[in-house]
């Protein structure tokens, strides 16, 4: 028997003695002879939670040479064996340039999905016959919706194009599986139908936007309140929450009428952080409309009032906390909520109002590239799937609108009604030959 740091390596047939049939093993005298069993290695991992030992054994060899390389294979420095989740424990605290929620989310997966699915998978050994197997349970699970799948596979995707670039592995599995496709929920509009199916059955949309009629209602009931110009503004720019928490008094020129989106707060766990935005793209310069600019010079005015009245120092945010500091992107999500209940409209989430802001520019004309760079889309084709559809329900509600008027001018609707006589006929005009 030849021994290796962790594992060894032997010879095994599959002789029998006597009417119990028990297996020789290592006693068979013909294990000397080249063309008489095959060869086996045995390998023990690292003791797991608890202290149970683990142990793999492979076979099958047709030569010593070709089980060490079998073992080689599953033996990276220092003789240790990697499973799934030894790797993804590696991986996961060699992630030191992506941004704490990203982290928090790779974490999130990691723990809750993979590694209960795939974790004491030998990582050499990981095909797609694992992968198949572990998220088709996953996906059968409560509370586990195909795009979440399809986000716990990138995880692993990016965690495995590491192990491949660092040789540990020759290729990615996660390239031969395909998952269902996840569909993105589209916006709908909160037309009458709509809301009197919500009122009557207290079910609503994944994804809803308030028409212009709506957005305006809302934005009257809370006039008063004093994060009104931040709602004003993400309602009618289509500002994301944490980009509108993160803006500056130096990011606005108020004079000219723009605003430059270069940053955004997150709650890192433990403190709220100025970060970069979500991709290139999101960095923007917003143009301003001659109300928003209003609406923001008073906010200011109102801000520095209230700063010298209690003895606080600006920290430069637009939307700050009781304290002068920034504003949690969490708290204008509760405070919205809590302000969308009070008025007694249909509900809608925060991140809709950036919905409705891209929703109604498009139904009012406004170019799709002009419409993509204002929310930071680094494609029309994102902005084109997610919002046209909405706008074309906006704006046929605008041409029925358009139609009541006609028709209340007296003119017949289509199929029937009765037709307004002139006052006067008009004359037959007779030419002369």
């Amino acid at each position: 028997m030849s021994r290796k740091p962790s594992g060894s390596v032997f010879k095994r047939c599959g002789c029998r003695r006597g009417r119990a049939g028990l297996r020789l093993g290592a006693s068979c005298l013909r294990l000397a002879e080249d063309d008489h069993g095959s060869w086996f290695f045995s390998l023990e991992l690292p003791r797991h939670v608890g202290g149970v030992r683990r142990r793999i054994r492979r076979g099958g060899y047709a030569s010593r040479e070709e089980a060490e390389r079998a073992l080689g294979r599953l033996q990276v420095t220092g003789g240790r064996v990697l499973t799934v989740a030894d790797w993804l424990e590696i991986w996961l605290a060699t992630r030191a340039h992506v941004r704490d929620k990203t982290l928090r989310g790779y974490s999130a997966h990691i723990r809750l999905h993979l590694v209960p699915h795939l974790g004491q998978v030998l990582l050499a050994e990981l095909d797609v016959g694992h992968l198949d197997r572990a998220f088709t349970a996953l996906l059968r699970q409560d509370g586990v919706t195909i795009a979440t799948g399809h986000r716990v596979l990138a995880t692993l995707r990016s965690a495995l194009n590491t192990a491949v670039r660092e040789k540990l592995i020759g290729d990615n599995p996660v390239r031969y599986l395909k998952l269902p496709p996840a569909r993105r929920p589209h916006a709908v509009v909160w037309t009458p139908r709509r809301v009197k199916e919500w009122k009557r059955t207290g079910v609503r949309p994944a994804v809803a936007v308030w028409t212009p009629v709506q957005t305006a209602q809302f934005l009257e009931y809370i006039s008063g309140h004093w994060l009104y110009a931040a709602f004003h503004l993400i309602a009618l720019r289509g500002l994301r929450r944490g980009e509108a928490a993160g803006l500056r008094w130096c990011d606005i020129d108020l004079d000219r009428k723009v605003a430059y989106i270069s940053w955004q707060i997150q709650y890192t766990g433990s403190a709220l952080v100025l970060c970069p935005l979500k991709t290139a793209a999101s960095r923007r310069v917003l143009a301003l409309d001659a109300t928003t600019v209003r609406v923001l010079r008073r906010y200011r005015e109102e801000q520095e009032r209230w700063y010298r009245a209690h003895g606080r120092i600006a920290s430069g945010y637009v939307f700050t906390a009781l304290d002068g500091g920034p504003m949690s992107p969490d708290y204008l999500t509760q405070t919205f909520a809590q302000l969308v209940k009070a008025s007694g409209l249909p509900p809608v989430r925060l991140h809709d109002l950036r919905h409705g802001a891209a929703s109604l520019a498009l139904a009012a004309g406004v170019d799709l590239k002009v419409v993509a760079d204002q929310l930071g889309h680094c494609s029309i084709v994102l902005t084109a799937d997610t919002y046209v559809s909405v706008a074309v329900e906006l704006a046929l509600s605008a041409a029925e609108a358009v139609a009541r008027l006609v028709l209340r001018a007296g003119k017949r609707p289509p199929g029937g009604g009765r037709i307004r006589k002139p006052s006067a006929p008009p004359r037959a005009v007779v030419t002369a030959a």
